[in-house]
């Protein structure tokens, strides 16, 4: 359970791919945002934007990327980036300063950070192997058609 002692809700849809959906705990007037990838912000770096771009198309055929998810996909995108810089300066302090265990210190502190922002955000689109496991695709998820449409259609 979270900090504070308060669960977050799951979307509906989300608890339709789980297989935990009930129609009794489900609201009826959930936004339902169209399953359609916004563009890229144009503030990502180059590598936040191939993050974008390696990840977008995949979670907005799962369903999982909506017109309304711009923002948090592009959070993630900006955590790996900032994961990948950070590793990058650990390499070279280490490298070219080997004794000085401080900068070598405040280095791995940024990598650290960077990776906890990059897993706790990758979670939210299903990017690790223990949310994908919670995650229960019907056969037909590859057939072209979003699961959120064929989710709300229904």
């Amino acid at each position: 359970m979270p900090k504070g002692g308060v669960r977050r809700k799951k979307p509906t849809a989300l608890k339709v791919l789980q297989g935990t959906a009930r129609p009794d705990r489900c609201p009826a007037n959930e936004p339902k945002p169209k399953p359609i990838a916004p563009e890229p912000p144009a503030w990502l770096d180059r590598t936040g934007k191939a993050t974008w771009r390696k990840y977008a198309p995949m979670l907005e055929r799962l369903g999982l990327l909506t017109e309304a998810d711009g923002e948090s996909l592009a959070a993630y995108c900006a955590a790996v980036s900032r994961y990948v810089a950070a590793t990058k300066r650990l390499k070279k302090v280490t490298r070219e300063n080997p004794d000085d265990i401080e900068a070598i210190r405040k280095a791995e502190i940024s990598v650290e950070k960077a990776e906890q922002s990059m897993r706790l955000l990758s979670n939210e689109f299903g990017l690790t192997p223990a949310s994908r496991a919670r995650i229960n695709l019907p056969p037909e998820a590859n057939d072209g058609e979003s699961i959120l449409e064929k989710i709300w259609s229904q």
